[in-house]
């Protein structure tokens, strides 16, 4: 691997509330592809491009930031836990009286926005821009503000004078936003509304890229200016629900992220970059297929750039006894079955062996059939990076402890929470 950083992309995403004290909350999500007849190769195709463009983008975020960094205080086998290229929408209100938006979740940033009235340049969105002249509760933020001065950590003031703050926020997808940083009053929840007044956010009148479905981007990631930092959250929890089901998948809070259910649960530490404050890290050791641990490298958590995989996508090809089938340049490894009857293909088992907690992932969760007797593990070629996605996690709620710095996982029935 040609960078500090092996990144794992945990595709998630997030939250809500005014305290502490009232977190006990759930937040229904929606998949950016929910409801548009894409057939399930269709999705998996969609969901891995995004995910190879995201990780293009934070191997250069890390490279750079750790350009200074003691290499032994960040190596390879620290993996990055981020949501995913836009994978996650939800349902909030703004202003008072509020207004509902629908906004893409991601824990690789932390600026809240939306665009606003007036607008030089806005995106195609499926909601009305925000009008910050029709709601009593908009407040510009002077440049002496905490907040102003986070985003000038970031290099992200474009110009500010005593009275105003005004941002550039850029995405790994080329998407922008500029405009001024505010308060206002969120409300968040579906049927138990919470209203928080005072929040941080950017009010975007200058907007270029993709919202992908959404009508503004909620930050999650460790810097001041995102909503869990903002709201002081120190526990968080989503479950995926499979990709093709047409029930939401769901985020919880407080005593409802705590509860992980019956099954066994695993706890792995959370991992801090001073580098790149923003992300989430865990520790992975190692990866099982079949019934053999491979015998892996510190630098060799990648897939190669000619689709054939690492160390992983090889050990499968050696297990499966049929033909290599390479479908497209979304997935790096495809096989023959001899009938369509997919299930009955004997495929090995994977684990990702994380520090002090194994993920052992069921078989739907990493192979699919993609098109007539063809049977594809899971695994799309990400350049120098490697992303364990929302789709290995469908199924299974995880735990995101920032009191003690923990991420703890389960199997679940997300449907049924």
């Amino acid at each position: 691997m040609q960078s500090l950083l092996s990144s794992v992309l945990i595709s998630f995403l997030i939250f809500v509330t005014t305290s502490a004290a009232f977190l006990d909350l759930r937040i229904e999500l929606t998949h950016v592809d929910a409801g548009r007849n894409f057939t399930k190769p269709e999705l998996l195709r969609r969901a891995a491009r995004r995910s190879q463009a995201r990780a293009m983008w934070l191997l250069g975020v890390q490279a750079a930031a750790s350009s200074g960094v003691d290499p032994t205080t960040l190596t390879k086998s620290h993996i990055l836990v981020s949501p995913g290229e836009g994978e996650y929408l939800m349902d909030l209100a703004i202003g008072t009286p509020p207004l509902p938006f629908t906004v893409i979740l991601d824990t690789g940033s932390d600026l809240i926005w939306t665009q606003c009235k007036p607008c030089i340049k806005c995106l195609k969105v499926p909601a009305h821009l925000f009008d910050p002249s029709k709601s009593s509760t908009y407040s510009d933020l002077p440049y002496a503000s905490k907040l102003c001065q986070a985003l000038e950590i970031d290099n992200s003031i474009l110009s500010a004078d005593q009275q105003h703050c005004v941002y550039i926020y850029r995405y790994g997808d080329l998407t922008s936003s500029i405009g001024a940083l505010a308060t206002e009053t969120f409300t968040f929840g579906s049927v138990a509304k919470v209203r928080v007044p005072g929040l941080g956010f950017g009010c975007g009148h200058d907007n270029w890229g993709d919202l992908n479905g959404g009508s503004g981007i909620v930050g999650f990631g460790r810097n001041p200016l995102s909503l869990i930092s903002q709201l002081g959250i120190r526990k968080f929890a989503y479950c995926f629900t499979p990709l093709l089901q047409s029930k939401q998948s769901t985020l919880f809070f407080g005593p409802l992220a705590d509860n992980l259910g019956g099954g066994p649960i695993l706890t792995t530490p959370l991992l801090q970059n001073p580098s790149v404050l923003t992300f989430y890290y865990v520790s992975l050791l190692g990866i099982t297929v079949g019934k053999n641990r491979l015998k892996i490298p510190k630098s060799a958590f990648e897939l190669r750039k000619d689709g054939t995989g690492g160390k992983a996508a090889k050990a499968f090809k050696s297990y499966v006894k049929l033909r290599w089938s390479r479908q497209d340049g979304s997935f790096g490894l495809c096989f023959k079955t001899p009938t369509n009857d997919t299930a009955s293909v004997k495929v090995p088992q994977l684990v990702f062996h994380f520090l002090g907690a194994n993920m052992d992932l069921p078989k739907e969760n990493y192979m699919f059939q993609n098109g007539d007797r063809v049977l594809c593990v899971n695994i799309a070629n990400n350049g120098d990076s490697s992303v364990i996605g929302n789709i290995q996690q469908q199924n299974m709620k995880v735990l995101y402890d920032l009191e003690n710095e923990k991420l703890s996982f389960a199997p679940a029935q997300c449907d049924k929470l």
